[in-house]
């Protein structure tokens, strides 16, 4: 189907249709209402993943999580329309992923036909999400192929980095974090969250000066009261300090590392 909204005239109606779900949080129709939205759009699975993510966080910070008001059986079939069952499928899976219950995102993807699933690389994403969470080495197998049917689709890549930096086991996790950073637009040097996955990866890698830096830029370029996230870039900043001063302990006296 062709769009026939312009490019700003269309992302001015996603936005719309987010700003909208938002407010209507206190009724529980609110991702129906979103679904028929992206709907009418015809909305794209691009689209869908970005609506739905940010939708999702909003609804889950301020106690109207998708997970009371939708049924995982509408997250396994096929919905009404594609894009219906996609909604709900991204809304779904996407509060499981903040809540990092990455066990139940399996489960429930392994229920969805394949036929649903194909035409959908962010369902896809949040499956392998599930898996680098976990510290699965077949989470990375995934990741893989995701990137080739996805490419450097933002939120697409923001789902597979969140999955490696919660996957503490991985092999090589330093070396994925910053190559996934990497792909984002000017390799993540405006985004905040980015710049948090990239510090962690390079504390871990030992450069607590590069990662001071990146952390305090991450800071620096978070919005204003965004508390929740806010916390999390200020407990990195504390572990690259600590670890820092524990290397620094641990050399002999008169020594100091760069």
């Amino acid at each position: 189907m062709t769009h026939t909204l312009s490019t700003p005239d269309r992302a001015a109606a996603l936005a719309r249709a987010a700003s909208h779900a938002t407010a209507t949080f206190a009724d529980p129709r609110w991702p129906a209402c979103l679904a028929e939205v992206l709907q009418d759009l015809d909305a794209t699975w691009q689209e869908s993943a970005q609506v739905c993510a940010g939708v999702a966080w909003r609804a889950r910070a301020t106690g109207h999580s998708a997970l009371g008001v939708l049924h995982p059986d509408q997250v396994t079939d096929h919905g009404p329309t594609p894009v219906i069952g996609r909604t709900y499928r991204h809304l779904y899976l996407s509060t499981l992923r903040y809540d990092f219950r990455c066990r139940t995102i399996e489960s429930l993807v392994n229920r969805v036909p394949l036929s649903v699933l194909n035409p959908d690389p962010y369902s896809w994403a949040l499956s392998a999400f599930a898996r680098l969470g976990q510290s699965r080495s077949d989470g990375l197998t995934a990741m893989e192929k995701v990137l080739d049917m996805a490419g450097d689709h933002p939120g697409t890549l923001h789902v597979l980095l969140h999955g490696v930096w919660l996957g503490g086991l991985l092999p090589r996790r330093a070396h994925w974090l910053l190559a996934l950073v990497d792909r984002l637009p000017e390799g993540g040097a405006g985004d905040p969250i980015a710049l948090f996955r990239k510090s962690a990866a390079l504390r871990s890698q030992g450069r607590y000066p590069e990662a001071l830096a990146t952390i305090d830029r991450a800071l620096e370029l978070l919005p204003a009261g965004d508390l929740a996230v806010h916390a999390d870039l200020v407990r990195e900043r504390a572990l690259v300090t600590a670890a820092h001063d524990l290397t620094q302990l641990a050399l002999p006296d008169g020594k100091a590392a760069p």
